[in-house]
């Protein structure tokens, strides 16, 4: 999400489901594959698009020769860092990281422990690939050596090797979209449209919020009083419940009623509102109708969402950005490329098509986030810019890491800047 002081825009670097998958791709004999089977495979890999989103709003926006960017990058990957206990503890505990050679080799020792906190990790693979990107863009990752690497581990992995081709690479396309901006309050809150459910999904849970009776601020130290925290969860209930059933791929996937602004009508809001009691509805949250609808989508089994980095900035002209990127979880698919370079280090690859539906349909219904060729997998980033309402004038820019809990996150900060101070 981009302000330049004038208008919002909404860049899109998702990525997508290689052309030759199905929506079976993550079942097997009739039943889904155990999560971690399907992030840890060939399969999960999708094909990536963040380089050429930040190619494009570099070209649009940026002031800097894209090629002086990279400089700090290749000089930390030359120049290495000094391991951290958080990562030395990541690497002790992750069970599947060092099954991938050169993850191995470049992570662990021979007896397969973590390189130790306080040692210098370089990455000459990571600096080689850095400069090629400087020089030629984002053509040096999507073809020639380093696209021809990607695919050739993903191809060739032992079990459930994947389906990623050279085209699917070079084909990928960066997308500006329409942000969706939406009234709260004093506040005009914008946020990233489809395939993301977080803007729609964090502005049901507090324009429900909003119809609950008021409740007192947060005790001294920061926690919420009950009474609120449960009008909180109830309200994400409900919006997860629309979540799971309608949003998805909107280049696949029309909004109910076709309009997604719909979902946020203060009359729907209003009458899912009604639906908190006292007590808990638990699991048994069902999604409403907020338009007539010409498909009939089956509701998304829930299945884990991970991982994401996010940063805002606020520079000295007032242009603001807020971008949430991830490749899903922290150390990705487990598959690490070295780009074709034959040195030590590299990439890791993501698995953001796990975050499709495994399961296709339910019951001959089909569920509106499958795996579908080319279609890109919903997610949960909520990268959001808050502007005010009679000035215009910016106010914010946030968002949060933490998978699917990045829609809490971004919805209760909301709440605590309106009205916690």
């Amino acid at each position: 999400m981009y302000f330049d002081g004038d208008e919002v825009r909404a860049y899109d670097g998702r990525e997508t489901a290689p052309q030759d998958v199905n929506g079976e791709l993550f079942m097997q004999e009739g039943e889904p594959l155990a999560f971690n089977e399907a992030v840890v495979s060939g399969l999960s890999v999708g094909v990536p698009g963040t380089l050429r989103m930040l190619e494009k709003a570099h070209a649009e926006q940026g002031e800097l020769a894209w090629s002086e960017l990279f400089i700090p990058a290749i000089t930390l990957a030359e120049e290495g860092f000094a391991v951290s206990s958080r990562l030395h503890t990541s690497l002790a505990n992750d069970e599947f990281l060092r099954q991938d050679p050169l993850a191995s080799q470049f992570y662990y020792d021979a007896d397969g422990e973590p390189i130790a906190v306080g040692e210098t990790l370089k990455n000459p693979a990571m600096a080689a690939i850095f400069r090629q990107i400087a020089e030629q863009g984002s053509t040096a990752l999507h073809e020639g050596a380093v696209a021809e690497d990607i695919v050739q581990r993903v191809q060739n992995y032992p079990e459930r090797p994947g389906s990623l081709t050279l085209e699917d690479m070079s084909g990928y396309e960066a997308l500006t979209r329409d942000p969706l901006c939406t009234p709260w309050q004093q506040w005009e809150v914008c946020g990233f449209p489809p395939p993301s459910s977080g803007h729609l999904t964090v502005m049901q849970i507090l324009g429900i919020l909003d119809q609950q009776p008021l409740l007192e601020a947060p005790l001294d130290n920061g926690v919420s009083s009950s009474g609120w925290l449960h009008q909180f969860l109830e309200a994400s209930r409900l919006a997860f419940a629309d979540r799971g059933r309608y949003i998805a791929d909107p280049d696949f996937v029309e909004a109910p009623g076709g309009d997604w602004s719909l979902m946020l009508a203060p009359e729907y809001l209003e009458q899912r509102s009604a639906l908190i009691e006292e007590m808990s509805m638990g699991d048994s949250a069902e999604p409403g109708n907020p338009g007539e609808l010409d498909v009939s989508w089956a509701s998304q089994p829930e299945q884990p969402e991970y991982g994401t980095s996010h940063i805002s900035i606020v520079d000295e002209e007032g242009n603001a950005v807020a971008m949430t990127t991830t490749i899903e979880q922290a150390f990705g698919s487990r598959i690490m490329s070295d780009g074709g370079t034959g040195m030590a280090g590299g990439f890791l690859l993501n698995n953001e098509l796990t975050d499709f539906s495994f399961v296709p349909e339910i019951e001959g219904e089909p569920v509106a986030n499958r795996v579908e060729p080319g279609k890109r997998p919903r997610s949960s980033m909520s990268p959001t810019l808050v502007f005010d309402q009679d000035t215009g004038e910016l106010v914010a820019s946030l968002g949060s890491p933490g998978g699917a809990a990045i829609i809490h996150y971004t919805a209760r900060t909301l709440v605590a800047l309106r009205d916690w101070g």
